[in-house]
């Protein structure tokens, strides 16, 4: 489900689940964390693409996973932890990628899409693209240790609305946040994006990674220290009524009822 083409010094990374519109299943996060960390280790590749097939980014986790989930015997209290540490890793993989990265947007990108653009260099955005972090919606709280990069990128205010809402914004106003980098009207999106690939491919590769690895060490030095426990505040919210209530509806297509228990 993920497509690596490799094109000289650029190495693009296809998420490629379009009748899904991408929703985020484990085994389409294990692939891209693998393919992340197979390209960073790919000296001959200067800079990483990461793009989607179809007319969505990503929607998200897959609600379809997460109903089976609910349905089923749960594993012990540790092995659901070890379980879900899989969206941090995937972060991570993204994050640590050595050579500038590159995300390209179009249509929605929330949830774990958000997460993947937020953890990138660079984000590129389709005019008529959403982009928003739904979890609140199913009662989760954000996690994949997503939070301190969005405060980094928009502040904390703002981070806080997107985040506290579950909304999805419009690519104007996240550029005007300082989320997106640049936004261009939806099919001119893979040339603005070739563009910029080959602009940073150009530069000197060894000054550029080692200027990326010193800004992400200083960006994220406390968010490190501060997020270890998202993914058990997940645990807790997995246990409650609110997200079972919440997937259901979804399901259903019927508003949910919260209920705080």
């Amino acid at each position: 489900m993920i497509n690596l083409i490799k094109e000289g010094a650029i190495s693009r990374l296809l998420i490629n689940r379009p009748a899904s519109r991408n929703a985020m299943n484990r085994e389409l996060m294990s692939d891209l964390r693998d393919a992340a960390r197979a390209v960073s280790d790919d000296t001959s590749t200067r800079v990483v693409v990461i793009e989607a097939a179809g007319s969505d980014f990503s929607v998200g986790a897959d609600i379809a996973e997460l109903q089976r989930m609910l349905l089923a015997e749960q594993p012990s209290l540790l092995a659901q932890r070890r379980e879900v540490a899989l969206g941090a890793d995937l972060v991570r993989a993204i994050r640590e990628i050595e050579q500038p990265t590159i995300c390209a947007i179009q249509g929605v990108a929330t949830g774990a899409g958000a997460c993947i653009a937020t953890a990138s260099d660079f984000r590129l955005v389709a005019a008529d693209a959403r982009v928003g972090y739904g979890e609140v919606r199913l009662g989760m709280n954000l996690m994949w240790g997503a939070l301190p990069g969005l405060i980094e990128l928009i502040g904390s205010a703002r981070a806080k609305r997107m985040v506290m809402s579950g909304a999805l914004f419009p690519a104007e106003q996240l550029a005007a946040w300082g989320w997106a980098d640049e936004v261009c009207e939806a099919a001119h999106l893979a040339d603005l994006t070739a563009d910029w690939a080959n602009q940073y491919a150009a530069l000197p590769p060894i000054a550029v990674q080692m200027i990326k690895r010193s800004v992400n060490r200083y960006a994220t030095a406390l968010g490190e220290a501060v997020m270890h426990m998202d993914a058990d505040q997940w645990l807790l919210a997995a246990s409650s009524h609110d997200f079972r209530e919440a997937v259901t509806a979804f399901q259903e297509k019927r508003p949910p009822s919260f209920t705080g228990e």
